[in-house]
């Protein structure tokens, strides 16, 4: 029988390798990918249109990725076989880039693809992440990332020479959406109801009829059902299914952070 001492190491082998991270495992959901459940719908949403708008205008692929933790791994290793993995960018051109976020270790990176080193160099990514840490010490994930993918909209348009048009609403404008969409299930049957309640007074006042509820209410009425549509967040077609990434790599480019 081998020494105790044997038995107890090869337990803490087996339960590192189960606990390790495995990347295989991850696919993207789209450009962004909220693996760590840290975004609401009306910032994911927001985050996804932005960034099909920044791919479609500039070619440029951004990939907004969260994990709930690294599990010991370092996080620019992490960030940059799942650059790899996804292959983040269009082949050949390698213009990608991977904002990755890790809330439970609180770490972050921007990893650059090669054909973005000239344009987003490493400075640039270190004062972009510091940018972030105000909000993620809040943890207002949703608003540091919209903020980051802003800049880096911003920075690349500028070195394409292009125009990004609608661009992304401001934190406020974001947070009074949010507030007016998360309204919406108690309105429509508040107005109901009191729809319900005006008309019968009025029907009572006038006359009465003994055809059943609906005819002594809304004679002769034909109804459908509506559709309800809100502006602002879902500006993407949520039914556009996502096709991945192009196939670009990386060198690892980019900085890290925490916060």
């Amino acid at each position: 029988m081998p020494p105790a001492w044997r038995i107890v190491l090869l337990a803490l082998c087996l339960a590192a390798a189960a606990a390790a991270l495995d990347l295989t495992k991850l696919q993207p959901q789209g450009h962004v990918s909220d693996f760590a459940g840290v975004l609401n719908p009306a910032h994911r949403a927001e985050l996804e249109r932005y960034c099909r708008q920044v791919a479609a205008a500039t070619k440029v692929e951004i990939a907004i990725v969260t994990l709930p933790t690294l599990e010991g791994e370092p996080i620019e290793d992490v960030a940059n076989s799942l650059f790899r993995r996804w292959g983040i960018g269009q082949k050949g051109q390698n213009e990608g880039l991977l904002l990755l976020l890790v809330p439970n270790d609180r770490r972050m990176r921007l990893e650059v693809g090669y054909g973005l080193e000239g344009a987003i160099p490493d400075g640039f990514s270190g004062s972009l992440l510091r940018s972030m840490r105000p909000l993620l010490r809040e943890r207002r994930y949703g608003e540091a990332l919209l903020e980051a993918a802003h800049q880096l909209g911003t920075r690349i348009a500028e070195e394409k020479k292009v125009s990004l048009t609608g661009g992304l609403p401001s934190r406020r404008d974001v947070s009074a959406e949010q507030f007016r969409h998360s309204l919406i299930p108690f309105l429509i049957p508040l107005g109901f109801l009191a729809l319900f309640f005006a008309l019968a007074a009025a029907t009572r006042r006038r006359h009465r009829r003994s055809h059943g509820f609906f005819p002594v209410f809304f004679p002769g009425a034909d109804w459908s059902l509506g559709r309800f549509s809100g502006g602002g967040f879902g500006g993407y077609d949520s039914s556009d299914s996502f096709g991945g990434f192009g196939g670009g790599d990386s060198g690892g480019g980019g900085a890290s952070s925490d916060w």
